[in-house]
């Protein structure tokens, strides 16, 4: 039987947004017509603490509800974790890969050992240092995961981010978030 969703998985700490932007893409894929989900995994509950977090987007209702052991995208915040942790684990050869990193892709797809899979690297903190001035990664990955995923578009994200941050954040804040997913839209690169 045919998978009639995509699937995400999300390599984080605790304290790096990747929740957040798991929550952010479900917002962002519903608000386009999807059908979503968005969950966390947490081990200890505490700030660095590894953790994953998954969606699932869909054109018709989701039926399954248990964690994403066969993951489509692969979204690696920390890259700390390659090497401590197996984001390869349940992979295949059409799994995508958007890594924080400011290595290229072809010294990270070595590192994990792969072959086929498509992988992109943008170095994720650096932009979220120089224009959120926090080493908070997860909007700009957004960015770059709306570049070459196709999952969602980045005037979608966009709007959903403005919408959904000037509810909590200041204008500034707001303003450099936007910045920063565009910067990495830009900058993501792979192969």
């Amino acid at each position: 039987m045919e998978k009639q969703f995509t699937e995400v998985r999300w390599h984080g700490r605790g304290g790096q947004g990747a929740v957040t932007a798991a929550k952010v893409l479900a917002e962002t894929a519903l608000s386009s017509g999807k059908y979503v989900q968005a969950f966390p995994e947490y081990g200890p509950e505490r700030m660095g603490a590894p953790l994953r977090a998954y969606n699932r987007l869909s054109d018709t209702p989701i039926s399954i509800h248990c964690q994403v052991t066969n993951p489509d995208v692969v979204v690696v915040v920390d890259p700390t974790m390659i090497g401590t942790v197996d984001v390869t684990d349940g992979t295949g050869n059409n799994t995508l890969f958007v890594i924080n990193t400011n290595e290229n892709a072809g010294q990270v797809k070595e590192k994990l050992g792969l072959d086929k899979q498509k992988l992109y690297t943008v170095n994720a903190t650096k932009i979220a240092l120089e224009t959120i001035k926090r080493p908070i990664p997860n909007t700009p990955l957004l960015g770059a995961l709306a570049k070459v995923s196709g999952l969602i578009n980045i005037d979608d994200l966009l709007a959903d981010l403005e919408k959904n941050f000037s509810k909590k954040f200041t204008e500034q804040i707001v303003t450099a978030n936007l910045n920063a997913v565009k910067r990495a839209y830009e900058e993501v690169a792979g192969e």
